[in-house]
């Protein structure tokens, strides 16, 4: 049987880990000393002064050296300067599972069992009971596949209750019990959408603590946490158009909107992040593609800081997800610019036959075409290039400035070193290039640099929940076919008859299988005195349970009797007696009932993986009999895969 986790038992992050992060502020702090003795060497005219900054930067630069060897051993697919500060992952949102009561079902499903089904309830204690223990399993799922699957195989299960013991008309009278993910508000419903749409909560959290605890420093790690949060978005997009009036704010249509979109930005940042990575980033178009994957970040961050901010959602949005978020947009719109003049100022002016593809991509790269001469003029013109980088540059400052207040203002991320670290890297990082390029005898004005147009070579997708790929069986397999025992069809207690075969047979026809149906009888015939009717279901033969049993299966054990007949239990469904009982029972297979009011995953009537569930509607479109056995009755009266005995 499935295990949930020890609750107690708090994953570590890896060892691993642990010394990359290290390294990695190490990494800075020297960064952070070069810039500023690069920055002093250049200032100073003092030759004394000159000498000791120069003894200082090598220093720092064999230092340097030596992180970046250590780095490199822990990860070797990573070579640390393609991506000075991105190298540190900035820390993604995880959501919070929701926590439940514990729930008894054994006395509530023992009654409906007797009462519903006419079945001896305690005869199914074992199955109730495991269907308690893989409730109390998938509380405490643990943070892997393995978690997952456990959440789809309670979701599936839940499916199958949903059919047996729901019906549309009564309640089980039991209270499902979940609390808020965010605000930890109690809710309960009687409905058991209510607890579906609750587990499907927790799949998508389950998705987003998977895509946060990745390490992103290096590519099979980004494809993982890309996957994960385009999970996390697919399942509260599923929740959000399958389910309606949930009683907690965590699963209300605006909150879960708000999700999406941020599980949505987590992606986008991913695929930053792996651009970094893969690209040498050290040519023109690189860069500018860089430039724009940051612009795009920024766009959709700042697209969910909208969505949190707004009236019904931004009570219970924590304040340190808001500011982080808000935090996120200004630091890549700053990232943006700077990549920009990065590629402005870094890169070589484009020979005559690279010229015409930088200035067709470059045509694109502004919101607004940035003021100054025509673009091949300035691509061409290493003094036009550094004025607009310049502009670029002071845009990013004044960003990067915008985020490390932002920043400042919530208590909870103060606390969290990594963000600080990363967000007054890049602005030193920035001032530092501000300084390089600036010129002491610019008497220009720093022009406002345009923004950048956003664009993503890898589009987030959102995937939605594939139930099918964890297999259950229906625990309460035993009360019988779905299509006949289910919450929602009734019929009258089960009668038992005596029957003998007459000289033409039994007198009936037969269609499908698992239950078989009568679906004609004879007047005058064996079946018809022994008080068989059309649209009986032959449920055992001789006292061998024939609920599941195929076609051939029964046939066989009414032919096996000899002279003294055979006795038949059968069952009649109510509102379905009578020659119109097949296209009646279509009807009702097809019809689903409504739940939590207009709860539209009860119409997808889950009987999603279960083979068993072959309905009436599925036997009359194929032949299961070529072989008609018809006793002189006139073949006209004989369906198409009806067989007479």
């Amino acid at each position: 049987s499935q295990q949930g986790c020890d609750p107690f038992a708090q994953t570590q992050r890896s060892k691993l880990q642990h010394r990359r992060a290290r390294i990695n502020q190490q990494i800075n702090k020297e960064m952070r000393m070069r810039a500023g003795a690069e920055n002093l060497f250049r200032a100073t005219s003092n030759h004394k002064v000159k000498e000791t900054v120069a003894l200082e930067l090598s220093y720092v630069n064999s230092n340097l050296q030596l992180l970046k060897e250590e780095l490199e051993e822990l990860n070797s697919s990573v070579d640390i300067y393609q991506n000075e500060s991105e190298s540190i992952s900035v820390p993604m949102i995880p959501l919070g599972l929701k926590e439940t009561k514990e729930l008894d079902l054994l006395t509530p499903l023992k009654d409906l069992i007797s009462e519903h089904y006419g079945e001896d309830g305690t005869l199914f204690e074992k199955e109730i009971k495991e269907f308690m223990e893989l409730r109390q399993a998938m509380r405490t799922p643990s943070r892997n596949e393995a978690g997952l699957e456990l959440l789809m195989e309670y979701y599936n299960q839940l499916s199958f209750l949903d059919s047996r013991f729901f019906p549309p008309n009564r309640s089980l009278g039991v209270f499902f019990h979940w609390y808020d993910s965010l605000t930890g508000v109690p809710s309960h419903q009687r409905a058991l959408a209510f607890e579906k749409g609750s587990v499907l909560f927790n799949i998508g959290a389950l998705h987003t603590q998977i895509g946060a605890r990745q390490d992103r420093v290096s590519l099979p790690g980004l494809n993982q946490a890309i996957d994960a949060f385009q999970k996390a978005a697919g399942a509260f997009n599923y929740l959000k158009e399958n389910f309606s009036n949930a009683p907690s704010l965590d699963m209300s249509a605006a909150s879960l909107t708000m999700l999406v979109r941020l599980m949505v930005a987590q992606v986008q940042e991913c695929v930053f992040e792996k651009m970094t990575l893969l690209r040498g980033q050290h040519d023109f178009l690189a860069r500018l593609q860089l430039a724009q994957e940051a612009a795009r970040v920024q766009e959709v961050y700042s697209v969910v800081h909208q969505t949190m901010t707004q009236a019904h959602v931004k009570d219970y949005v924590p304040f340190s997800w808001t500011t982080m978020v808000h935090v996120k947009s200004e630091h890549f719109q700053a990232l943006s610019h700077y990549f920009a003049a990065i590629a402005l100022c870094d890169c070589p002016v484009p020979s005559d036959a690279e010229l015409p593809e930088q200035e067709k991509t470059f045509i694109q790269f502004h919101l607004t075409m940035p003021e100054g001469p025509s673009l091949r003029v300035l691509l061409q013109d290493p003094e036009e290039r550094r004025k607009l980088g310049k502009a670029h540059l002071k845009k990013a400052i004044m960003k990067h400035e915008e985020a490390m207040r932002l920043h400042g203002l919530c208590k909870i991320l103060r606390k969290m070193d990594i963000l600080q670290e990363v967000l007054s890297f890049a602005h030193k990082r920035s001032l530092g290039k501000y300084s390089e390029i600036d010129h002491e005898e610019d008497f220009f004005e720093t022009g406002d640099a345009p923004d950048i147009h956003p664009k993503t070579h890898q589009k987030p997708e959102i995937k939605p929940p594939n139930f099918s790929q964890v297999k259950v069986t229906d625990l309460f397999h035993k009360l019988g076919p779905l299509s006949v025992f289910s919450a929602k069809n009734k019929w009258y207690p089960a009668r038992r008859v005596h029957l003998r075969r007459g000289e033409n047979g039994f007198g009936f026809t037969l269609r499908g299988d698992s239950p078989v149906l009568i679906a004609g009888v004879i007047p005058g015939g064996c079946a018809a005195e022994a008080g068989l009717k059309e649209g009986d279901y032959i449920i055992s033969v001789n006292g061998k349970d024939c609920k599941w049993s195929k076609h051939a299966e029964v046939v066989q054990l009414l032919k096996s009797t000899g002279e003294e007949g055979v006795e038949i239990t059968v069952i009649t469904l109510q509102g379905s007696e009578g020659p119109k009982a097949v296209e009646k029972k279509a009807v009702a297979m097809s019809s689903g009932g409504g739940l939590l009011k207009s709860n539209k995953e009860n119409h997808r009537k889950s009987l999603m993986n279960s083979k068993s569930a072959s309905t009436l509607l599925v036997w009359s479109k194929k032949s299961k009999r070529s072989k008609k056995s018809t006793y002189g009755v006139p073949f006209t009266t004989v369906g198409d895969n009806e067989v007479m005995y």
